[in-house]
């Protein structure tokens, strides 16, 4: 390409890089009069047209040249700043940082890489013109949800490189690595659900609540659920809540197979499909008799924070335990031992179960028992919210929810044991 072009390019993409985020600057400060405003379109196009012209100085004189226009733009911002604030009591540096990362952006753009600058500035401009929705979303979060992202960052970023990669213990069934990376995995699955409850509130509706809170704990959203039923005479809104939080755990199910041991997924996704499908038709049958008996509203769910450093340890010992007793099933009772250790550990957690059957079918175990192992995990766990919904909320009247349940996973369940066993 031409110098001259390039150069023409250079400046250009600099300038740019000022347009953008001085209209954005010029349009936020739109209804202030023009002494009131510290920047707008013409100082942020000049601050990007300076920067672009220091770099390619710079490249001529070299980068000193770059370093004096960066601290002379900041001296001039500084002064601009004290001035401002004195005339209006206003102390936000939102627009002079802007300024500052305006000349920054426009000299990476003049420098050989205006795309990736480009980009950095469009970005900017998203999170400054986003302020209001910004500022909205903050207040929907709990201070629990953001200890609960920093303790998600002190789990995954700080412990996890930590630890050494390799088996310890009988059977070498013990990898703390693998094992604390499959902690960060469910906590943060968890994260994301208990976050999505956070934001959506009750106005979105109890059952779009019930999906993201299935994904942060389906239990939790089981006993509240079966809470609010015992005090309701009409109980078929918060029976399809829990039915749906649970129906969360079969493509969650598919998502850890999926990360530990992509192979085995091609055994697993039909009859936990299968179950999930189950699940959604006698949802969709409940639903109809919601509506039918007029109940469109509920109380509000209410999760406890489900990501705590305590919590990952002990979910991290338990998954520890499921490896060690997988491996000591197989050997001691084979396949049977196996299967009877899915039922039970799933009646208290599928994650763990799941996890520690789609590692050990990478090592000796049999994809098949591994995944028919799973499939009975889920129809366990299943089968049981049903029991504890109608333990809390009043047998008499709503066991014929666990039996619905047991219906629904019957055929995935039924596939699974033809199909593997064949």
């Amino acid at each position: 390409m031409d110098y001259q072009m390039e150069l023409a390019l250079s400046l250009l993409a600099a300038l740019t890089i000022g347009l953008m985020i001085g209209i954005e600057r010029g349009w936020s400060g739109r209804e202030s009069d023009d002494g009131e405003r510290v920047a707008g379109v013409r100082t942020f196009s000049l601050i990007g047209l300076s920067g672009g012209t220091f770099a390619i100085l710079g490249q001529q004189f070299g980068q000193a040249v770059v370093i004096t226009g960066f601290i002379v733009t900041t001296a001039l911002i500084g002064v601009s700043y004290v001035g401002h604030s004195r005339l209006s009591q206003d102390s936000g540096i939102t627009t002079e940082f802007s300024m500052l990362l305006t000349f920054s952006l426009a000299v990476w753009a003049a420098s050989g890489d205006p795309l990736p600058a480009l980009s950095v500035a469009a970005v900017v401009v998203a999170l400054l013109g986003h302020k209001q929705r910004l500022h909205s979303l903050l207040k929907k979060i709990s201070p629990q949800t953001f200890y609960s992202a920093i303790t998600l960052l002190l789990i995954s970023v700080v412990i996890l490189p930590l630890l050494p990669d390799k088996g310890y213990g009988p059977w070498q069934a013990l990898n703390p690595y693998w094992t604390w990376w499959m902690v960060v995995l469910i906590s943060g699955l968890s994260f994301i659900g208990y976050l999505f409850t956070q934001l959506l509130g009750q106005k979105r509706g109890t059952l779009i609540t019930a999906i993201a809170g299935g994904l942060a704990s389906s239990t939790a959203v089981t006993i509240t659920m079966a809470r609010f039923a015992k005090k309701q005479p009409a109980t078929t809104l918060y029976a399809a809540a829990m039915l749906l939080a649970s129906s969360i755990m079969f493509p969650r199910v598919l998502v850890e197979v999926f990360i530990v041991n992509r192979g085995l997924l091609e055994l697993v996704w039909l009859p936990v499909c299968l179950m999930l499908l189950g699940m959604i038709i006698v949802l969709l049958l409940l639903h109809r008799e919601q509506y039918k008996n007029g109940q469109h509203t509920a109380n509000q769910l209410e999760l406890t924070n489900p990501l705590q450093l305590a919590t990952a340890l002990k979910f991290g010992l338990f998954l520890a335990l499921i490896l060690l007793l997988s491996e000591a099933m197989k050997d001691w009772f084979g396949d049977t031992g196996v299967y009877a250790l899915a039922i039970i550990s799933g009646l208290m957690d599928v994650d763990a179960i799941t996890l520690s059957l789609a590692k050990s079918a990478q090592g000796d175990l049999a994809s098949t028992v591994a995944a028919l192992g799973i499939v009975l995990a889920c129809a366990s766990n299943t089968l049981l919210k049903g029991l504890l919904f109608a333990g809390i909320a009043g047998v008499k009247t709503n066991m014929r929810y666990a039996f619905y349940m047991l219906l629904g996973i019957a055929p995935g369940l039924f596939y699974a044991v033809i199909q593997l066993f064949a």
